[in-house]
């Protein structure tokens, strides 16, 4: 037996409209983590050192990034400001289909 690749089995999985709507619902969170991720290791910065630049535990660092902890938009504000950085939010249109 062959084993496919995530990408396959993303692709097929999502070729289910329930599992698709809930894939699409989650995805602001993922591009927030994504984003904060994206940024931390842009800068070379490990989940220990913005835990002391923002005073946020290294386990809450952690629990962010892999989406088991949801943080206040407070939190998220002190780990913009511990990367240097300025967090945005916005809200856009939604895509009529």
């Amino acid at each position: 037996m062959v084993m496919s690749s995530y990408k396959d089995y993303k692709k097929k999985a999502l070729q289910n409209p329930e599992v698709k709507a809930e894939y699409d619902a989650l995805q602001p969170e993922y591009d927030i983590i994504q984003a904060m991720i994206d940024a931390r290791n842009s800068q070379h910065i490990t989940q220990k050192e913005l835990a002391e630049k923002t005073g946020i535990t290294q386990a809450d660092i952690s629990r962010i990034e892999n989406g088991t902890r949801n943080p206040s938009l407070a939190m998220m504000k002190r780990i913009a400001e511990g990367l240097g950085m300025q967090l945005k939010l916005e809200f856009v249109p939604t895509v009529s289909k």
